[in-house]
């Protein structure tokens, strides 16, 4: 959403005002144009603060912010499909459920799932799920 208003708008300033504090919510949101990304916990003179800034052209990025996404690793991006399978992981399908729900073989759906953790560096399911919503890489 954030990518096709700047790119019908080149020149609106995006504040995004939001609960989700994972660090690719974070990236994400930067990388499409958001020139600031306050989480709703914070102080309301933070949120002020960044409306002056992003109203007055410039970016605002509060501390806590910038920290969660200084400590960002980054991952080699997962497809459309891995995405999907991960976001059911999340929901707690077996890969068979997950193979019906998909419309593929529960095999392919194994491959899916092993390249899912390579890629999160997760050792099983469970772990790649928490990681998965931790980071803000899928929502429950």
């Amino acid at each position: 959403m954030i990518a096709g208003i700047t790119r019908e708008h080149p020149d609106a300033r995006i504040v995004v005002l939001t609960t989700y504090d994972g660090d690719e919510d974070i990236h994400r949101a930067l990388a499409a144009g958001a020139r600031a990304y306050v989480i709703k916990a914070m102080p309301h003179d933070v949120l002020l603060s960044a409306l002056r800034t992003v109203h007055a052209g410039g970016r605002s990025i509060p501390t806590p912010v910038a920290t969660v996404l200084a400590s960002r690793v980054p991952f080699t991006e997962l497809t459309t499909r891995e995405t999907q399978i991960l976001e059911l992981i999340t929901r707690g399908m077996s890969n068979k459920e997950i193979a019906g729900h998909t419309g593929i073989t529960e095999g392919t759906v194994k491959c899916h799932v092993n390249v899912i953790l390579g890629k999160l560096g997760a050792t099983h399911r469970t772990q790649a799920a928490a990681i998965a919503i931790r980071r803000g890489i899928v929502h429950i």
